[in-house]
């Protein structure tokens, strides 16, 4: 099932892409799928990210190549930090760079989309708790992230965290192809098999000490293959099962 967010006509809603056709829900879609008995036709609508995170929490170093390029040690335990709410950007939005970031990277990665409340569980229990997974880029401002300890400001302007194009449930997240594609060339292309810490580990680790909530993101880290984005350029983050996630660089 692919559940999207779109808005037609200033009017938000969520619904079920089914062919050529987006089947509205009632409300949002964490406790349930009920349909209004609206359709409308994908053409005639913008795709919005396919949920509002109230938290965005984002995984660093977690395959291996990405540790060599940048020079950094394996970490022992998941590395977390968080993207900032407003950094979130639509399906085809354009990244904007800041005056003050002199390298703007892209970072492709698999996203999970959290389902219910979830504190304190087991990765066993992980997939209770997850309704699909989606497309993401980490936008970073790698100048940024190299002289600071903490990465929120490199992580965390706006424009900074594009997902979408839409969630995709039922998807097993262990083994699949994730890629970032620039101006046409694959810059980045490895399997989520590669992850040092699994989907369920990720989920299990960090509501070990936060409440995740419906909606919340999950960014579960880059493989090798990071390089910059110049003003102009298409990046496209294709992950295997879901789709293609297309932004420009303004």
């Amino acid at each position: 099932m692919k559940i999207v967010r779109y808005v037609l006509e200033d009017r938000e809603s969520f619904g079920v892409l089914e062919g050529e056709a987006i089947r509205e829900i009632s409300g949002e879609p964490y406790e349930g799928i009920r349909y209004t008995g609206k359709t409308v036709a994908p053409g005639s609508v913008r795709l919005l990210a396919p949920s509002r995170p109230k938290n965005i929490v984002a995984v660093g170093l977690n395959y291996r190549r990405h540790s060599e390029e940048l020079e950094m040690d394996l970490p022992d335990e998941p590395l977390v930090f968080s993207k900032a709410p407003s950094a979130v950007l639509d399906p085809f939005g354009r990244i904007i760079k800041p005056g003050e970031c002199a390298r703007l990277d892209y970072e492709a990665e698999l996203a999970a989309v959290i389902k219910k409340p979830c504190e304190k569980i087991k990765k066993e229990e992980a997939g209770e708790y997850i309704l699909g997974y989606t497309c993401l880029n980490d936008v970073t401002a790698r100048d940024i992230q190299a002289k600071e300890s903490q990465w929120l400001r490199a992580k965390g302007f706006y424009t900074f965290c594009p997902f979408g194009p839409w969630i995709e449930t039922g998807l097993d997240p262990s083994d699949l192809r994730l890629q970032a594609i620039l101006n046409g060339k694959t810059v980045q292309d490895d399997r989520t098999s590669n992850m040092l810490f699994s989907v369920p580990r990720l989920v299990e680790f960090i509501s070990s000490f936060m409440r995740l909530l419906p909606g919340d993101v999950i960014a579960t880290g880059t493989p090798g293959g990071i390089g910059p984005m110049k003003s102009g350029d298409e990046i496209k983050i294709v992950v295997e099962g879901i789709s293609e996630l297309v932004n420009t660089v303004a």
